[in-house]
C-alpha cells in the first residue's frame, strides 16, 4: 500500500524537476567562452537627443546586476562579444487633450530598437532588429512649476527595455 501513495509524489517530483525553474543565469544560451562583452553606447539615428545613452546605461546595469559577465561601456577589441544598439525612431505623441488649457496633458514616447550581440569573430549571437517600447507621461500645464516629464518617461521606458534585452540575451526567447 505504501508504495502506491508514494508513487504519484516521486512522478510529481519528477515533473517539478524539469518544469523550466533554474538559477539566475543558468539558462544562457550564450557560448561558454563569452566572458567579457563591450557595450558601446548605442547609434541614434533619430533627432531626439539623450535616448541612446538612457538606454546603454540600463543595458549595463542590467548587465551588471543580472550577469557574472565583465562588462565594459565602451568598444574593447579584446571583448569576447560587442553588443551593438541602434535607437531606429523615436516618436512623442499627444495622448490626452486638456480643453479648459487647450494643451495636449499627457504623452506617449514611442522608441523602436535594433540590438545585435557579435562574437568577437564578427558571428552573430543574438538579434532582434525591432523592440518597441512606450511609455506615457503627463504633461506640466502650470508655467511657473513647469518641469520636464519625458527625461523620466525615457529613463522608465529604457529600464523595460533592458530587463527584457538581458532576459532575451540569457534564455534566447
Amino acid at each position: 500500500m505504501r508504495p502506491l501513495l508514494l508513487a504519484p509524489l516521486a512522478l510529481a517530483l519528477l515533473a517539478l524537476g524539469g518544469c523550466g525553474y533554474h538559477t539566475l543565469g543558468a539558462a544562457t544560451h550564450l557560448p561558454p567562452d563569452v566572458r567579457t562583452l563591450s557595450v558601446p553606447v548605442f547609434a541614434n539615428q533619430t533627432v531626439a537627443n539623450g535616448t541612446e545613452t538612457a538606454m546603454t546605461e540600463a543595458v549595463i546595469h542590467e548587465l551588471l546586476a543580472r550577469t557574472r559577465f565583465h562588462i565594459t561601456p565602451k568598444a574593447d577589441p579584446d571583448a569576447d562579444a560587442v553588443l551593438h544598439g541602434a535607437i531606429l525612431k523615436e516618436l512623442v505623441t499627444p495622448l490626452t487633450y486638456n480643453t479648459v488649457t487647450q494643451q495636449s496633458s499627457s504623452f506617449i514616447i514611442t522608441v523602436v530598437a535594433s540590438v545585435t550581440l557579435n562574437s568577437h569573430d564578427g558571428k552573430i549571437l543574438y538579434q532582434n532588429k525591432n523592440y518597441v517600447y512606450r511609455q506615457q507621461y503627463q504633461a506640466t500645464t502650470d508655467l511657473p512649476t513647469f518641469l520636464e516629464e519625458d527625461p523620466a518617461a525615457v529613463e522608465r521606458l529604457s529600464r523595460d527595455f533592458a530587463r527584457q534585452l538581458v532576459a532575451d540575451l540569457l534564455e534566447s526567447f
